[in-house]
């Protein structure tokens, strides 16, 4: 995404009243984006591309399923203690 998709945006949050919102691709910002959002405007924008919106989904559990569990096992030192 180029910083004119951001930019039109932000405009139209601005222009509805809104002070912060969440910008959402599946693929990416170019770096002129990034600079454009960070200038200090009055409206707050997160630029959330895809390889982040990938880590929000695992990091909360959204659309995912298990497809493999793990058993991690340690050695029980109270059965090999010699009884007195």
């Amino acid at each position: 995404m180029d910083r004119k998709e951001v930019q039109a945006f932000i405009g139209s949050l601005s222009g509805q009243g809104v002070t912060k919102g969440v910008f959402i691709t599946t693929s990416s910002f170019v770096a002129s984006a990034h600079e454009f959002v960070s200038r200090g405007l009055t409206t707050k924008v997160v630029l959330v591309d895809g390889q982040m919106l990938i880590d929000l989904m695992i990091r909360h559990g959204i659309g995912l399923r298990v497809a493999q569990e793990y058993k991690i096992h340690e050695i029980d030192q109270n059965y090999f203690d010699e009884e007195e």
